[in-house]
């Protein structure tokens, strides 16, 4: 919502925020006392992005408290840096000067959470560098993971992100349906097209529909499509009659929520029976996925990133198809196409924070056969206050069947 601190381009610079972390630190079950921020050089773009610093060059603490004010530990030389904080600032010039700083500013807490992850499950959040771990563990303080706490302050999209979104998904979606009938009118007339060239045409496309941030795609056919990340040397293979395609393309607007999703078509109107049998398992396990999601919802049950990817993976994993699912079944999406909020996964990690209301993520299960094929559908979701809001709204029930019956006199 447009007064929610939360949602601000420096959302802990909010005069509401520290009763928000309070409360959050109350909510989340952690058992911290406070949550402690640190940033040198950027070296932790989460907290240098929530706290809206400029360039920086000396390191930097912030504690959050479930009481009082929070205090800055900052150096001597960079006042200019911190202007836009309006709560006590401390300060220190040598090392040893901080170290006492820092233990002076933990006086009395027992629990700090901080940009790390156990394991460096969660990569997007393990975020500070284990020396200042090891400085905080010897002043008798333990550290537990700020995970909830950065999907909340820094991956909700808000009420002007999900407008974007839903813009940017319309758009896209648009999109990936008109690189079809291109495609489809090519082979028709004679004069197949090459995945390079769509490539080249859906980016440029994207852009000129207001999508020149974070835009990009990938087209393959089902051969090439067994690669998740598949870019082709070169122009790339042809699009031919009798083929499974995948498009799979992603923007925004500036300032805005990426979208991102991937499409499935046949060329022709009679696919073969293997083409149909993994997309249809696709699809189910994407189905699968959003029907837990929506049940959750309606039930206002807690749901946790792992949880979702499972359930995708165990229908496929009914048909016979898992051991071909590669991935995790969705990632954050926030400021960024691939964010620091929850992942849907339970295969590279095991994410179990919590999905907060106002954060959103992709949920695109695929099947990538090597040699033979590779399906994917992927669609966006916001969960929001009641659950989930799938974009875009007009999403992908049955494979596309593409009319390439040639024009009379094509080729010739």
């Amino acid at each position: 919502m447009p007064d929610d601190p939360s949602r601000s381009a420096a959302p802990l610079l909010d005069p509401r925020a520290p009763a928000r972390v309070s409360a959050l630190l109350d909510e989340g079950g952690t058992g911290a006392d406070g949550w402690l921020l640190y940033d040198f050089r950027d070296q932790n773009p989460l907290a240098h992005a929530m706290l809206g610093l400029g360039k920086t060059t000396r390191r930097a603490f912030v504690l959050f408290r479930k009481t009082g004010e929070p205090i800055l530990l900052r150096h001597a030389i960079e006042a200019s840096s911190w202007r836009d904080w309006s709560w006590e600032s401390r300060s220190y010039a040598g090392w040893e000067e901080l170290e006492g700083a820092l233990a002076s500013l933990l006086e009395g807490m027992k629990t700090v959470a901080m940009e790390v992850s156990p394991r460096s499950a969660v990569p997007t959040v393990d975020r500070v560098p284990s020396g200042v771990v090891e400085l905080v563990r010897e002043t008798g303080v333990e550290v537990v993971t700020s995970g909830d706490l950065v999907s909340h302050f820094h991956s909700g999209w808000g009420a002007t992100g999900l407008e974007s979104h839903r813009r940017a998904a319309d758009v896209v979606r648009a999109v990936a349906h008109e690189a079809f009938e291109r495609v489809a009118a090519a082979v028709r007339a004679g004069s197949p097209l090459r995945e390079g060239e769509v490539m080249a045409w859906i980016n440029d496309t994207l852009r000129e529909r207001g999508l020149p941030v974070h835009t990009g795609c990938i087209v393959a056919i089902g051969r090439t499509a067994a690669d998740p990340h598949y870019s082709p040397a070169g122009a790339g293979e042809a699009i031919t009659a009798g083929v499974p395609l995948l498009i799979d393309l992603w923007g925004a607007e500036p300032g805005g929520i990426p979208a991102d999703q991937s499409w499935m078509a046949y060329l022709g109107t009679d696919p073969d029976p293997r083409t149909l049998e993994v997309w249809t398992a696709v699809r189910d396990a994407r189905d699968r996925a959003l029907d837990l999601l929506r049940t959750a919802g309606e039930e206002r049950r807690e749901l946790r990133g792992w949880e979702v990817d499972r359930a995708a993976r165990d229908l496929l994993g009914e048909r016979g198809l898992d051991r071909w699912f590669v991935h995790r079944l969705g990632h954050s999406i926030d400021r960024e196409l691939h964010g620091s909020g929850p992942n849907l996964d339970d295969l590279e990690t095991r994410d179990e924070r919590r999905i907060l209301p106002g954060t959103g993520f992709s949920v695109e299960p695929g099947v990538y056969i090597p040699g033979e094929i590779g399906v994917r559908s992927e669609v966006n979701v916001h969960w929001g206050e009641d659950g989930p809001e799938v974009t875009p709204r007009d999403y992908q029930r049955d494979l596309l069947l593409l009319d390439v019956t040639p024009v009379a006199g094509a080729g010739a």
